[in-house]
């Protein structure tokens, strides 16, 4: 019995960092947004916005995020043929 107690000790440590790895993350966005937000000394709904906004822009941290964020940018301003090679090309070179 005690040796199906280990496993499951272990994964449930695993879950757990994950989870505290990825509040890390959303608390240093917020961090982030919170002193862009007072540098640029917004207030009332303008800052409101601007956090929501700022908020839900994540970097892209994997390749296929990268991929499609900018195929989705790329779909959005309707480029085609070389204009949208050469756009994806300079895109997923920034993120």
């Amino acid at each position: 019995m005690k040796r199906l107690h280990i496993p499951l000790v272990m994964v449930a440590l695993l879950f757990s960092a994950q989870g505290f790895a990825a509040n890390t993350t959303q608390q240093e966005k917020m961090k982030t947004c919170n002193a862009d937000a007072t540098a640029q000394s917004l207030k009332g709904d303008a800052r409101k916005a601007f956090m929501s906004t700022c908020l839900k822009k994540q970097v892209p941290q994997t390749q296929q995020e990268k991929m499609k964020a900018c195929n989705a940018d790329a779909t959005a301003k309707v480029l085609k043929g070389d204009e949208r090679k050469a756009f994806m090309s300079e895109c997923l070179k920034k993120k």
